[in-house]
């Protein structure tokens, strides 16, 4: 293929979560980067040195623009583009399915300044053959033809918000190739700033294994979800139970219960595989079972809220909630499909009175409305009738919640939760912290 002189080395198209952690690295690794997003707060904010990311702060973005970094909402700089990655959103339709909205406008826009010899590399989850079926075409309105022309790969993300340990450098990165010259390619371009490249036999393959690591932590946390409801019933510890299996060292990995899942990944990812599996003509039941049992657990922090008043003599309906966390994980500021919101609209529902606490987030809606937020915790804590702990921050110790709730529901485990293989040179695990009125999911 005839190749254009590139006047970058990368366009990384979608500067949110995925894009800019790689932008960054790229940039730190001495590739020449732009940033190429829809927003132009988000693109006016990079140029100033703002960050609105959890994982990099303003000194890491002014470190990427020393390195001649740029951010800007004009297509054409893909022109000039040796590299082009395309990081944007794939968020669920209104019926449930797949919304590709953001990639197809992203390949458009691409296309229109696709030169010959570019990669083009699809980052986005989406469901198998996303890569061939949907963005090839577009690609392709450029007169130019994938696997001949320009280069053609899809590479999950392995993005983990907040996560101190492993991020793009140090995440192996799987790349998958629509052509085997595609493939080696785009692994040879990842290596320049990736420890680790593994190459998948095509662009299907690494498109699956995204969705395969998702389904997999989809359907445990459903499995230990479903556990926590009936184990309650029958007096086991569950946590307990879980915190003395994970001391096999071979066979198992834990997982806990939790007032439902959230963030950009599980409550998203496997519904695109199970859309895929419905086009063949039958369902998906595990992930479609996995969804049902999460999306309940909303209503069963309810039902235990309610136990909770109900025993000390108070109904939800004249009761002062308190709910900490509002985030989806601990110690990030990112609310994407956070339970938090969906358990508030139940509590409110009910007419409890609502506040919340959260040192990440200075304001949170609740179906529109700003909720009070407390500033003085342990004053919070002592007036609310009852405290939910509903995001396990660190600030949020068991000494805290102990001390100062009058009633807690602790949905996290933050009072059972042990590390794995936490016993004692007896064999006994280390008790867990009890007090009347605080109780665990």
């Amino acid at each position: 293929m005839d190749v254009a002189t590139p006047t970058s080395d990368l366009v990384v198209v979608g500067l949110g979560y995925v894009g800019l952690p790689l932008a960054h690295q790229a940039a730190c690794a001495g590739l020449t980067v732009t940033g190429l997003d829809a927003g132009p707060a988000v693109t006016a904010g990079l140029n100033e040195g703002r960050s609105h990311i959890d994982d990099l702060g303003d000194a890491d973005i002014a470190a990427m623009l020393e390195r001649g970094f740029t951010a800007t909402t004009d297509p054409s700089v893909v022109a000039g583009a040796r590299n082009v990655v395309i990081c944007v959103p794939t968020p669920l339709s209104a019926e449930g399915g797949p919304d590709l909205g953001a990639v197809t406008a992203a390949g458009r826009s691409i296309a229109g300044y696709l030169a010959p010899g570019t990669l083009v590399v699809l980052e986005s989850t989406t469901y198998p053959g996303t890569t061939q079926e949907v963005l090839r075409p577009l690609l392709e309105e450029s007169g130019l033809v994938a696997g001949s022309d320009f280069h053609l790969a899809f590479s999950p993300e392995r993005i983990d918000p907040g996560n101190p340990t492993f991020g793009v450098a140090n995440t192996p990165k799987v790349v998958g190739g629509m052509t085997e010259q595609c493939g080696e390619t785009a692994a040879a371009f990842y290596r320049r700033f990736i420890d680790t490249v593994v190459q998948a036999r095509g662009t299907r393959e690494a498109e699956m294994a995204k969705l395969l690591e998702n389904t997999y932590r989809h359907v445990n946390i459903a499995l230990v979800n479903e556990m926590a409801i009936f184990c309650q019933e029958l007096g086991v510890d569950l946590w307990d139970a879980i915190s003395c299996a994970a001391t096999k060292p071979f066979g198992f990995q834990a997982f806990y219960p939790g007032p439902g899942v959230g963030g950009h990944c599980i409550p998203i990812d496997p519904n695109y595989l199970s859309y895929k599996v419905k086009t063949l003509g039958y369902p998906f039941r595990f992930v479609e079972l996995a969804q049902e049992i999460n999306a309940r657990m909303p209503s069963y922090v309810l039902q235990r809220s309610l136990e909770l008043l109900n025993d000390a003599g108070l109904a939800l309906s004249r009761s002062r909630v308190l709910l900490l966390g509002v985030t989806y994980k601990s110690d990030i500021a990112d609310q994407r499909e956070s339970p938090a919101s969906p358990v508030a609209r139940k509590l409110a529902e009910k007419g409890a009175t609502l506040t919340y606490h959260d040192p990440h987030v200075e304001e949170w809606r609740l179906n529109g409305e700003p909720l009070p937020r407390a500033t003085d915790l342990e004053q919070a804590m002592a007036e609310a009738d009852l405290t939910i702990l509903l995001t396990d921050h660190s600030v949020y110790t068991p000494k805290l919640l102990t001390e100062h709730a009058r009633l807690l529901l602790d949905t996290r485990g933050v009072l059972r939760r042990l590390p794995a293989g936490a016993v004692h040179e007896d064999g006994h695990t280390t008790a867990p912290i009890e007090r009347e009125g605080a109780v665990v999911l």
